[in-house]
């Protein structure tokens, strides 16, 4: 069918078939679909989630957390099989009545405090250990809004572009034409902002870079829906250098591997209920598992 031939119905109806690789993942309605409780682990904060760049985000910031020395980080990271629908148990619209990953519950508190939204979980975790957002009111501006910028554009990049270019069951120049405008400008903005800064938020390593990088450091470095000379990736230099160096750091390597369920195993974490998890070993055992 060509992207001229459909005239839209006076009514939408929701027919499960037409939403391509991921349409068992999204419905029209919210809440749960069936009964069941999150498991809960020995640390006071519990990570429900998926190694997508929404996922990455969160673990990334607990391992940068726990290198830091803040004991109070220690997680457990269950995994939420998105496409087996796990993200509508009842426990888990508990947790996030939005049925999205990640999600977490911390414990620590005088009441179980529940936190959705990968933006907000990031914020919540900066502030109750005081780390990775800066105290200066002019710098803690420009991170918050930097913040919010990848939080308003990740839709284009992956529910816009990604899924028209690489999910959709058709392809529809129109709509790959339009998000693929739209992501290159993106890049484009955040290549001319670390072209004059280190970092995202400036010369300090923030919440920002870790909200960013899962996004739009893999998709400059070619890794993300196949698309690297479509959108002649190589021409953001100063987002591939900064992509580049964060990367290197040792918890961001540690973070992109929980809950992770695609690529090699080596990459793959599952779970994660202890540091020693890390450990290959260890790591092998719990894959054997599933």
């Amino acid at each position: 069918m060509s992207d001229t031939a459909y005239i839209p119905p006076k009514v939408w109806t929701w027919t499960k078939a037409n939403g391509g690789r991921f349409a068992n993942i999204n419905r029209p309605v919210s809440g749960p679909t069936h009964e069941l409780e999150l498991p809960r682990g020995k640390h006071p904060l519990q990570l429900y989630s998926l190694g997508t760049p929404n996922g990455i985000k969160v673990t990334v910031m607990l391992e940068e957390l726990l290198a830091l020395g803040h004991q109070g980080a220690e997680y457990d990271a269950w995994l939420i099989r998105i496409n087996e629908g796990m993200q509508f148990s009842s426990g888990f619209v508990g947790v996030n009545p939005n049925s999205k990953i990640p999600a977490l519950m911390d414990y620590s508190t005088p009441q179980p405090q529940r936190v959705f939204e990968s933006g907000s979980i990031l914020f919540y975790l900066a502030e109750k250990f005081k780390a990775f957002l800066p105290t200066d009111i002019a710098k803690r501006t420009e991170c918050m809004s930097w913040l919010m910028w990848q939080m308003g554009s990740a839709p284009y990049l992956g529910g816009g572009f990604g899924h028209f270019y690489a999910y959709a069951p058709t392809k529809i120049e129109y709509a790959i034409d339009r998000f693929a405008m739209e992501v290159k400008r993106e890049l484009d903005v955040l290549n001319q902002r670390l072209a004059q800064n280190r970092f995202v938020g400036g010369d300090e390593y923030t919440i920002a870079d870790m909200a960013i990088w899962p996004w739009y450091g893999s998709l400059a470095k070619g890794e993300r829906y196949e698309s690297g000379e479509f959108l002649q990736v190589h021409e953001y230099t100063h987002v591939i250098r900064w992509a580049d160096e964060i990367e290197a750091r040792p918890a961001v390597q540690r973070g992109r591997m929980v809950n992770r369920v695609m690529g090699p195993l080596s990459m793959q974490l599952h779970e994660r209920h202890d540091a020693s998890d890390f450990d290959l070993r260890t790591q092998d055992k719990l894959q054997k598992k599933e």
